[in-house]
C-alpha cells in the first residue's frame, strides 16, 4: 500500500494541474484570459477552453446578461418654470466590450452602476431643465426618454457598456408645488370644458337652423305640389261638369237644382224667404221648370 501512495499523490497533482488548465465559459458570462497580468484574449462564446496553469494565465468572468439600474429614490429635477419634479427612472444595460469594461471598472459592477447613475442624472437634468411641467408629464415624455438614452449610450460606449433602454417610471410633483399645479390644471380643464360647451351650443344652433330651413323648404314644396294637384283636379272637375252640361243642359240644370234643394233643406231649422214665383222653385212648378201659365195647355 505504501508503494502506491506516492503514485496516488502524483496522480492527484497531475489532475490538479490539468484542472487548472481548463475553464468553462457559461452562456451568461464572458471571460477575459490574462497572461502575466495582461489581457490576452476575450471570450464571449460559451464552451470549454484551455489555458496555462496559474500564475502564467488566469481567467476573470464578467456577467454579460441584461441588467437593471433602479433609482433608490426619486430624483428631484427642476423644470424650465423653476418647479421641482420627483422623477423615478430605471435603465437596462449590458456589458458590450468586456476588455474596455474591465479596464475602466475592473470586475466591480457596482462601480459601473454608480457611473451610469451619475450620467443618467446629468442627462435627466439636461432634458427636463428646458421643458415645462406639462411637457415633461405628458407631451414630451417619450422624447425625453429617447434623449436620455441617446446621451447616456454615447457616453457609456467607450466604457464598454451598452445602454439598451431608459424609462421614466413615475413623475410626481414636489409637495410645495402640487397644489398650485392642480389648481392650474383644474382651471385649464374648466376653460377647455367651457370652450367645448360653447362650440357644442353653436353647432346645435346651426343644426337647428338648418333643420328649420329644410323643413320650410319641404313644406313649401309639398304645398306647391298640393296646390298643383288641386288645380288639376278642379280643372278636371270643371271639364267633367262642362261635358255633362253640354250633353243635356236641361238634365244638368235639374240635377243642380236638386242638389241645391238637398243642401238648403237638410236641416229642419233652415228658413228661406222667397217668392213662389222665384227661379229657385222653378222645378217645383213642373218637371221642365217653366211657369204654369206659360205652357200651351195652360194658355188654352
Amino acid at each position: 500500500m505504501q508503494r502506491f501512495f506516492p503514485a496516488l499523490i502524483g496522480l492527484l497533482v497531475v489532475l490538479a494541474i490539468l484542472s487548472s488548465c481548463m475553464f468553462v465559459v457559461r452562456e451568461r458570462d464572458s471571460a477575459l484570459l490574462f497572461a502575466l497580468g495582461e489581457v490576452r484574449e476575450t471570450i464571449t462564446e460559451p464552451g470549454l477552453y484551455f489555458k496555462y496553469p496559474p500564475p502564467f494565465e488566469n481567467v476573470v468572468y464578467l456577467d454579460k446578461r441584461l441588467q437593471t439600474i433602479e433609482s433608490s429614490a426619486p430624483e428631484r429635477i427642476q423644470t424650465a418654470e423653476k418647479k421641482n419634479l420627483l422623477i423615478d427612472s430605471f435603465v437596462k444595460w449590458r456589458i458590450s466590450d468586456p476588455r474596455e469594461f474591465y479596464v475602466t471598472f475592473g470586475a466591480n459592477s457596482s462601480a459601473a452602476v454608480e457611473r451610469l447613475q451619475a450620467q443618467i442624472r446629468d442627462a435627466l437634468n439636461a432634458a427636463v431643465n428646458v421643458r415645462t411641467v406639462k411637457q415633461v408629464v405628458s407631451s414630451d415624455r417619450d422624447t425625453i426618454m429617447k434623449e436620455i438614452q441617446t446621451a447616456v449610450a454615447l457616453r457609456a460606449k467607450p466604457l464598454g457598456v451598452d445602454v439598451v433602454d431608459v424609462r421614466l417610471r413615475r413623475i410626481d410633483f414636489a409637495p410645495e408645488i402640487s397644489e398650485s399645479v392642480y389648481r392650474r390644471m383644474e382651471a385649464e380643464r374648466k376653460q377647455e370644458a367651457n370652450r367645448l360647451r360653447a362650440s357644442g351650443a353653436a353647432d346645435s344652433e346651426r343644426i337647428r337652423a338648418e333643420a328649420d330651413r329644410k323643413r320650410q323648404e319641404i313644406l313649401a314644396k309639398a304645398y306647391a305640389t298640393a296646390q298643383a294637384t288641386r288645380g288639376k283636379g278642379d280643372a278636371k272637375a270643371t271639364a267633367i261638369y262642362s261635358d255633362a252640361y253640354g250633353s243635356n243642359p236641361d238634365f244638368y240644370s235639374f240635377y243642380r237644382s236638386l242638389e241645391a234643394y238637398r243642401a238648403s233643406f237638410s236641416d229642419q231649422s233652415n228658413t228661406l224667404v222667397l217668392g213662389p214665383d222665384s227661379e229657385f222653385f222653378k222645378f217645383w212648378r213642373n218637371d221642365e221648370g217653366r211657369q204654369a201659365g206659360s205652357s200651351p195647355s195652360a194658355a188654352q
